[in-house]
């Protein structure tokens, strides 16, 4: 009941604006005492590992510019077997399998389309034999995602939507959650197969920006649609693909049915560079 009503009521609640806000709030420059207090209030309140942010607390000039930290050199090493995809992100698996009838599954008795998800019949054909694993930040995590697998950048959509939170309430009962929250989606031809990575806004997220193209920001009026890039844009396994200017969900998909994901538990905790599946 409880859960009910806390969906009913931000339904009420304009999510988009309301995101655009927050981020705003995050980057705004307060004076410096107020802005370092602010960082490690935040930092203490989520139980957040200073240690592993590539810079001290004091270099943070606003609680954005801390929650989008990069890493300190050698926090999570990238498994660079032959074969073998990486976790994207830390977080916790939220879920993962085989993709089935052309579904994933958003929650226990809830699915959702491929298609819907990818915004493209043509597109989902390539996972629809496939795999796939759901991965939920927390606001004590990382929030930069890096690319599962090495391989060439092909595409990437931007599908513009709303913002629901993606905490558990909201996974249970939001029907085709993901499928209405604006997200972006990463395609790159690998040695494993296909692989695309969809990045999943959420409330507050105020923006999703990525590392191969400047020109994209969600939530800030660009329409949607998909980009096609130039033969020749690579990415290695573990560089960084993009960031969430506030915390959400990673969705990875392996189009190649011969990938097997690695046994991980829903609720799991892991943590980026780590093995997530293999070719064989």
């Amino acid at each position: 009941m409880r859960d009910t009503l806390f969906i009913g009521a931000l339904g009420l609640l304009p999510k988009n604006a309301w995101s655009r806000a927050i981020g705003a709030v995050a980057h705004a420059p307060l004076p410096r005492p107020i802005c370092q207090a602010a960082i490690r209030a935040f930092a203490k309140a989520y139980d957040i590992n200073v240690d592993d942010a590539e810079l001290p607390l004091e270099a943070y000039r606003t609680v954005g510019e801390f929650f989008t930290r990069r890493l300190r050199a050698g926090a999570r090493p990238i498994d660079r077997r032959p074969g073998f995809a990486t976790m994207p992100c830390d977080g916790k698996v939220l879920n993962s399998g085989r993709i089935s009838n052309g579904t994933l599954i958003q929650a226990k008795g809830r699915r959702f389309s491929l298609s819907e998800l990818l915004q493209s019949n043509t597109e989902a054909a390539q996972y629809e034999n496939g795999s796939w694993m759901t991965i939920y930040l927390s606001p004590q995590d990382y929030h930069r995602v890096h690319h599962p697998v090495e391989g060439e950048i092909t595409a990437a959509r931007y599908v513009p939507g709303h913002l629901w939170p993606v905490n558990r309430p909201s996974v249970e009962q939001v029907p085709d959650l993901f499928c209405v929250n604006e997200r972006l989606i990463t395609y790159v031809d690998s040695p494993l197969g296909p692989v695309a990575t969809i990045m999943v806004g959420a409330t507050s997220v105020g923006r999703i920006t990525t590392a191969y193209d400047a020109s994209i920001s969600t939530n800030a009026g660009q329409p949607g649609g998909r980009r096609d890039y130039p033969a020749g844009l690579r990415a290695a396994r573990g560089d960084e693909l993009g960031i969430f200017h506030l915390g959400s969900t990673a969705i990875v998909l392996f189009g190649d049915p011969a990938v097997n994901l690695l046994p991980f538990s829903d609720a799991e905790a892991v943590r980026l560079g780590a093995a997530m599946a293999r070719r064989g």
